[in-house]
């Protein structure tokens, strides 16, 4: 099960911490969604996600307000006695010194915004999304090219790297080397991004590791970049059956998304960054409605149905 450290959470949505001898190292999130507890506050505890990190916006504020400072202290200890992640306080909004006291005992987080509560519920659910995404890691480059995620894939020393220096020095961003760490983040998207360790950092053999943000700047490299497109390099085995049209896509499975790939046989000669810029630029193309294989099967259709040759030249 994926988790996230509150203390990630709290620094990447530079929140207030009100409870600051409570460790957020020591507390996890584990569902990637929030819940605002009206009903809760109002004693209605059936079906509550507890698990969740709580939300308190001017609803949750106002009503609370109402209340004496006996009842305050009634609901906020049957509301903290649930051991919940934490709290977060929105509006900029603060909690009393008995709330505080509360949180201490229970050992529940109390942290804070000034931002508005549905703007940061939103953005807060989308970190948490990225965050407890399912994940997996693959041998392989990840380059931005022409703004596509082009991940390349192959077996050890068969040039991958070269490829991703070269499509550098061409203009395009690298976004990691040797090992790519994807998440799901939707039905939809998979990021790729690079381990802490590697980031940044291409090993060439013959000459060792060399850091590309250095080398050739900041706008060379990127955090990371969402997968549109698998190149798998291949070595290339006379007498074997090559796509040489592309009328039909075939698809690498990652975490249950398929993503297109494309198979690319190694012979020398060959400019593996020139055919990878290609093959993004072509992917791109397909996906705004135009696909030049099947215009050139519909021309050659056209050309048989109206008696011509294919070949001839039109008079």
């Amino acid at each position: 099960m994926s988790e996230a450290k509150l203390s990630k959470i709290a620094e990447k949505m530079q929140l207030k911490n009100f409870t600051e001898n409570i460790d957020l190292d020591r507390h996890k999130v584990i569902i990637p969604d929030v819940n605002r507890p009206a009903l809760q506050l109002n004693g209605f505890y059936e079906h509550f996600e507890k698990d969740r990190l709580q939300l308190i916006g001017s609803v949750e504020h106002a009503y609370m307000d109402k209340k004496t400072i006996e009842e305050k202290v009634a609901t906020w200890d049957t509301f903290l006695s649930h051991q919940i992640p934490g709290v977060i306080y929105c509006r900029g909004f603060e909690p009393e010194a008995e709330v505080i006291e509360l949180a201490y005992k229970y050992n529940v987080p109390l942290l804070g915004t000034n931002r508005e509560t549905s703007g940061f519920m939103a953005e807060l659910i989308y970190m948490l999304n990225e965050e407890l995404a399912p994940m997996k890691t693959i041998h392989g480059v990840l380059v931005d090219v022409y703004g596509e995620g082009l991940l390349i894939i192959g077996e050890s020393g068969i040039g991958k790297s070269e490829a991703a220096l070269e499509l550098v020095r061409r203009g395009h961003r690298l976004v990691a080397d040797d090992v790519v760490e994807i998440r799901k983040i939707n039905d939809h998207t998979l990021m790729g991004s690079s381990p802490a360790t590697t980031q940044y950092l291409i090993e060439l053999r013959g000459i060792g590791i060399i850091d590309v943000k250095s080398l050739y700047g900041v706008e060379c490299v990127k955090g990371r970049t969402r997968i549109d497109l698998v190149i798998k390099l291949q070595e290339y085995k006379p007498g074997s059956e090559y796509d040489r049209l592309g009328l039909q896509d075939e698809y690498m499975d990652i975490l249950g998304h398929n993503v297109t790939c494309h198979s690319l046989p190694i012979r020398p000669g060959r400019n593996l960054a020139v055919i990878c810029e290609t093959a993004a630029v072509n992917h791109r193309q397909k996906k705004m409605g135009y696909n030049a294989a099947q215009e050139l099967y519909r021309r050659v259709q056209a050309n048989i149905a109206t008696g011509g040759k294919f070949g001839e030249d039109e008079e």
